[in-house]
Order: C-alpha cells, then sequence, then structure tokens
C-alpha cells in the first residue's frame, strides 16, 4: 500500500440486478388423477442493487477498489406450484454526501445527503412464469414456462462532496501554497 492514496473522491461503479429465475413446466402425476393438470411454478424475481449512505464511511476507497456490484439471481421454480426463491439483493454503503451519475449520459440520479438516504440503482429482473398460470378452459394442460428476464446493468460514477473545514485568504504569492505543502504530506 507505500504510495497509495488512503482517500477517494470519486468512483466509477459497474452494477447489475439479479436475473430473475425461470419458470416451471410440470404437470401433476397422480394414481387416480389420469390427466392431471399443470402445477409448474413461478421463478424468483433477481435481486436488486442499492446504494446507501452512512454515517462511519468517509471515503470512497472501498468502493473504488470493488467497483462492481452485482446481484444475486432468482431460483427457478419448481413443480407442485413451487415458487423459485428471491434473489439477494447488494447494499453498497458511501459517504454521507455522495453523488451518483449515470456513466454513459453523466445525469445526476440521486444526491445522497443524509445518512440512512438510498438509491435503486439497479433493479432486478422478474421471475418467469410457470405452467400453472397459462391453464384456461380452453387450453388445459399448456406446455408454456416463461424464462425469468435480465436484471438492469450500467456504469456509475460516484463523487463525493467535500466542504473544507479551513479557508486561507491572502494576497498573491504570499506563501499560502507553500504552508499547506508543509504541513501536510
Amino acid at each position: 500500500m507505500r504510495g497509495e492514496a488512503l482517500f477517494k473522491d470519486d468512483a466509477a461503479l459497474k452494477v447489475r440486478g439479479g436475473r430473475g429465475g425461470d419458470g416451471c413446466r410440470s404437470f401433476r402425476r397422480e394414481k387416480f388423477v389420469p390427466q392431471g393438470g399443470p402445477d409448474g411454478g413461478d421463478g424468483g424475481d433477481g435481486g436488486d442493487v442499492v446504494i446507501r449512505a452512512v454515517e462511519h464511511r468517509h471515503s470512497l476507497l472501498r468502493v473504488s477498489r470493488r467497483n462492481t456490484a452485482h446481484a444475486a439471481d432468482g431460483g427457478q421454480g419448481g413443480g407442485n406450484k413451487r415458487s423459485g426463491a428471491m434473489g439477494e439483493s447488494v447494499v453498497v454503503d458511501v459517504p454521507v454526501g455522495t453523488r451518483i451519475l449515470d456513466g454513459e449520459t453523466r445525469l445526476l440520479l440521486a444526491d445522497l445527503d443524509a445518512s440512512g438516504a438510498e438509491c435503486l440503482v439497479a433493479k432486478g429482473g422478474g421471475g418467469g412464469k410457470g405452467n400453472a398460470r397459462f391453464a384456461n378452459s380452453r387450453n388445459q394442460a399448456p406446455e408454456r414456462a416463461d424464462k425469468g428476464r435480465e436484471g438492469e446493468a450500467r456504469m456509475l460514477l460516484l463523487e463525493l462532496s467535500l466542504l473544507a473545514d479551513i479557508g486561507l485568504l491572502g494576497l498573491p504569492n504570499a506563501g499560502k501554497s507553500t504552508l499547506i505543502s508543509r504541513l501536510t504530506a
């Protein structure tokens, strides 16, 4: 870590929401039910990526080292109308005063100026529907089951807004920069 900065006030972060789980294509198979109906369950939704402002962080150094945040995918649906598990969401902690910008358009998405403020930056994909959802009076044994949808993916720029504790006033060439360079590393 020699020569590396211990403080960072900007970072790039690639985020991706989890993919939704696939729906299940399944049919009831019971001894006295000759043509059992469909019983495929739905897939679980993918996890989200959330950025949260916290008091105990003072730098974006951890975020810049990590540089990616991927939420978990949703589980696949099962037989007997069992739904898949929801994907785990990911929470990225940043210091209070962090501004979140879209990486491509540079539009401001959020300004996290209070402790506990959150911003959803990548929504997880929806889970696919199982074949039990497509049964109707015309098609009592549907073969169709939907695939899960992809989660959102984007590149973000994080900027930390800082306020100075001390200000120096003086005439030009009075030695303000020299004083600061001697007092700090």
